[in-house]
């Protein structure tokens, strides 16, 4: 009877979030049937923690998704009620854009991009199993290969790739105290049935957690005893194609308040009920987003903590509150917000709550994304170990582009550590056994300086171009936008200015030693008292240039000793990336391996030299071990030719 139930299409994805979006847009952009599964329409796009999009190299990664032809960054830029560029006072390596979201405009615009999207059908349903055969062991990834997919109520639909984007959806159950429901972010339908069907793939399934903080009636809030926290005055544009003069308009304020004494001290005497500190919960929360709980016990020395009140939107006057996340019950956690400064009077909208939910060990894709078994079936988002939206939304449109590229046989994207802080974030999944939710840092990007959010238009258009994700216009405004920096950085270090009086005191006006002899205006700009600004004074040949490109001229200038070693860094880095591993390599065959490290390195299976020298538990002594074999291997497979 089934049969007579089938739909025919390419490409199913499971899960309408920020991965499930950006995954399903990608492939129906290349042309390619797609369907897209949510337990809920009105939870596309849904913004079930904080109410914002980017910070600290999260505002990086939606720089990389934009320039690689996602839809992230152009929907906060419609959305935004706050933007602020943080880390203004330390280098531009850690430049990150933050914006504050109205949340329900948000998830309405990008379904309403997904609703007008050619190739693209949204399907409210719930995905109970995935369809799959065996497939012979003829060289091809694998021995079995995804056929479709089955719901709930019964209809099946046939396809050529299925992409996982199931969030926290997956086995879901929300804690607050002693109060358990089994039931997704912000009370929606769990997806309770695809986990047994996974696991009959052979994929191996553990519990991770997060939480959320309560939400507060904004009427009840006494703004006045908490610091203001103003947007920018110009604001900077998320999305490389969105006009900056149409995105000039009023924001709306957050406000900064602190924990104390009192507040810890609830907590400390509560924490006997906290499902955290009770047992009750399974899965392992993530280190760098704790719960107020966590951070009480863990930093016991520190007198408060930071609380942010965040709006949710203009149409609501529901607050968020920031670093306040905590799955307490109700009566302790009403008693701890009304501790601290302006929230004495607080009411409660929505309880503060953590979710547990079912994902993998990322090591058991590759850096497509695709999993390394079963041909035909990708992976993004929190399903893939992850936490954040943004991190999120990369691997969603990464996944949906390496189905497209599988499906109409091209080569796939991927994008290694140097070339931006996506190929960090998937890298780190794929190779590290990864035991609490992944978030992304700067720290984690060992080329930083190069992979700053200002140029990963500079990085990473072209790739986008390249597989039919960037429009032609688009491609036209980025080379022209690097003709005009090449030629600006050239006229800087051709134009030379003299040791004349009108110099030595335009440099002593400034705090600038005086010249012995004549300079470039490039080596004038390197001076950290000397802006390319503060130099129009003295630059007569100077055209008027866009914003974004003088940004470029100046880093590009001031930075370069600093910008050329790492490139040379990088090099040395391309050069183990290019060291492929044979996929058929026997390494129980391989002498000299560490026992600890021939078990991961059959575990993970890298797919360079590069890539398993950043295995935990492999030494650079392996590597050096694996180094030898493989030329020794080559050489072996290439007399038998």
């Amino acid at each position: 009877m089934r049969d007579e139930f089938v739909e025919n299409t390419e490409v199913c994805v499971i899960g309408a979030g920020h991965a499930g979006c950006e995954a399903a847009l990608a492939c129906a952009r290349l042309g390619l049937d797609t369907v897209v599964f949510t337990v809920s329409v009105d939870s596309i796009a849904l913004m079930p923690c904080n109410p914002n999009i980017g910070g600290t190299s999260k505002g990086h990664l939606v720089r990389e998704l934009d320039a690689l032809g996602g839809e992230m960054g152009k929907n906060i830029d419609r959305t935004f009620i706050q933007s602020k560029m943080l880390n203004v006072s330390k280098g531009p390596a850690v430049h990150s854009l933050r914006a504050q979201a109205d949340k329900a405009e948000y998830s309405r615009a990008m379904r309403k991009v997904l609703e007008n999207q050619e190739h693209l059908t949204i399907k409210q349903g719930e995905v109970c199993e995935i369809l799959w055969e065996e497939i012979p062991d003829s060289g091809e990834k694998g021995k079995k290969r995804v056929t479709g997919v089955r719901t709930f109520t019964g209809m099946v639909y046939r396809c050529k790739a299925v992409i996982l984007c199931t969030g926290t959806y997956l086995g879901a159950r929300c804690l607050c105290g002693e109060s358990i429901t089994y039931t997704g972010p912000n009370g929606l339908q769990a997806a309770s049935h695809l986990t047994d069907s996974l696991k009959e793939m052979g994929i191996e399934l553990h519990r991770f957690k997060t939480g959320t903080p309560a939400r507060m009636d904004g009427r009840s809030i006494d703004y006045s005893k908490m610091e203001e926290q103003p947007g920018d005055e110009h604001i900077v544009p998320f999305s490389f194609s969105t006009n900056p003069e149409d995105i000039q308009r009023e924001q709306v304020s957050c406000w900064l308040t602190y924990t104390n004494e009192k507040t810890h001290e609830i907590i400390r005497e509560n924490l006997d009920r906290s499902p955290i500190y009770a047992g009750i919960i399974e899965g392992t929360g993530p280190r760098y987003c704790p719960s107020i709980e966590d951070k009480v016990v863990k930093f016991a020395d520190k007198e408060r903590h930071q609380v942010f009140i965040e709006p949710e939107g203009l149409h609501t006057n529901e607050m968020y509150v920031g670093g306040m996340s905590s799955s307490l019950p109700e009566d302790v956690q009403l008693a701890m917000y009304r501790t601290v400064p302006g929230l004495e009077n607080c009411r409660i909208v929505r309880n503060a709550y953590a979710i547990e939910y079912d994902c993998i060990s990322g090591r058991q894709l590759d850096r497509t994304l695709e999993f390394k078994e079963i041909k035909g079936l990708f992976s993004g988002g929190q399903f893939n170990g992850s936490s954040g939206y943004e991190e999120a939304a990369c691997q969603g449109l990464v996944a949906g582009v390496n189905a497209a590229m599988s499906i109409l046989g091209k080569e796939p994207l991927t994008i290694d550590r140097s070339e931006g802080y996506i190929g960090v974030l998937i890298d780190d999944l794929v190779t590290k056994d990864n035991r609490e939710p992944y978030r992304m840092m700067t720290s984690r990007a060992e080329y930083r300086l190069l992979l700053r959010q200002d140029n990963a238009d500079l990085r990473l258009r072209k790739k986008g171009y390249e597989k039919g994700l960037v429009t032609e216009e688009e491609y036209r405004c980025l080379t022209e936008k690097q003709r005009l920096i090449q030629e600006e950085v050239k006229r800087l270090k051709n134009t030379f200015v003299g040791a004349n009086r009108e110099i030595q005191g335009f440099l002593e006006a400034h705090g600038s030693s005086s010249l012995k002899t004549a300079a470039s205006l490039a080596e004038l700009l390197c001076r950290p008292e000397l802006s390319y600004e503060i130099l129009e004074e003295v630059d007569r040949e100077r055209k008027p240039l866009p914003p974004q490109v003088l940004e470029q001229v100046e880093i590009e200038i001031k930075y370069e000793g600093y910008i050329e070693r790492q490139r040379r860094q990088v090099e040395q880095y391309k050069k183990m990336e290019k060291k492929l591993i044979p996929g058929d390599i026997d390494y129980d065959q391989v002498s000299s391996l560490r026992l600890e490290a021939r078990q991961k390195l059959k575990l993970f299976r890298p797919s360079s030299l590069g890539q398993a020298s950043r295995i935990s538990g492999v030494s650079p002594a392996d590597v050096s071990v694996l180094l030898v074999y493989l030329e020794r291997y080559r050489k072996q497979v290439g007399e038998k030719k």
